[in-house]
């Protein structure tokens, strides 16, 4: 039987779509009082349709976890009632350009290794601190298949995705002695607008990636996530590597 969530804060970053929004709808349907930020805090979901899928409160705010100035002034300024966060899901992150790597934009580094990398560093040194001392916690990075299996024209997408892990992993060893948990979800092709993203709003480029195959959706990453925080509290779940059955790893696809 797994844990009640229900009254621990959840605080899922990047939550406005695809995967954060697709997790912050599954925590909300287990009752947890829902933290979320985005860059946009407009596209956040609004406190009522939080509370229609069954969250006991919602707080949205604006964030780019890859500023840490804005990250200190964004938590100093959160209600007293929302520091505590039981639950940290670190899901905001980017790929942008898909080029070999002494041909590509040194600004696409910068925004992915602050973004994917140090963003989640801040978040985690943020709140752990806490998570340690009350007792309780449980941390969650998204990391992908690329961190598993690097592959061209995405070297530096796939080295932070390659940090995630390492410093997921590195991170538990930490925690160890502690109560806290500590978990990585690493997913393969997922049909989000990542892919709209990485090719700066190109939607006919990016469909093409989805073209003749079913990848993941975001609600099939949320449920893994669900999965994890839900064990029992002696449990930890390291990691959970997720593809479709279309993908064998990060470059073998079967397309129809």
């Amino acid at each position: 039987m797994g844990i009640s969530l229900r009254g621990m804060t959840a605080f899922v970053t990047g939550a406005s779509s695809g995967i954060g929004r697709a997790t912050a709808e599954a925590l909300a349907r287990e009752g947890v009082r829902l933290l979320m930020c985005s860059r946009d805090a407009t596209k956040l979901p609004s406190d009522d349709e939080c509370k229609a899928w069954g969250a006991e409160a919602s707080y949205g705010f604006a964030l780019d976890v890859s500023r840490k100035d804005e990250i200190d002034r964004a938590l100093a300024a959160l209600p007293a009632d929302w520091k505590n966060v039981d639950i940290l899901i670190n899901n905001a992150g980017k790929a942008r350009g898909l080029a070999k790597l002494w041909g590509d934009d040194p600004e696409h580094w910068d925004e992915m290794i602050d973004t994917n990398i140090k963003g989640m560093l801040w978040m985690t040194r943020a709140f752990m601190p806490g998570m340690v001392e009350r007792g309780r916690g449980h941390i969650v990075n998204i990391g992908s298949t690329a961190g598993y299996w690097p592959y061209a024209n995405g070297a530096v997408y796939c080295g932070t995705k390659a940090a995630e892990k390492a410093i997921t992993e590195a991170l538990k060893l930490d925690a160890t002695g502690t109560p806290v948990r500590i978990t990585s979800v690493d997913p393969g092709m997922v049909h989000t607008a990542f892919s709209e993203v990485r090719f700066s709003g190109d939607k006919e480029r990016a469909a093409k990636v989805y073209e003749g195959l079913t990848p993941l959706s975001a609600e099939d990453v949320a449920d893994a996530i669900l999965y994890a925080v839900t064990r029992p509290l002696h449990v930890n779940i390291h990691n959970i590597l997720l593809t479709s059955v279309d993908q064998g790893n990060s470059t073998t696809f079967h397309r129809r």
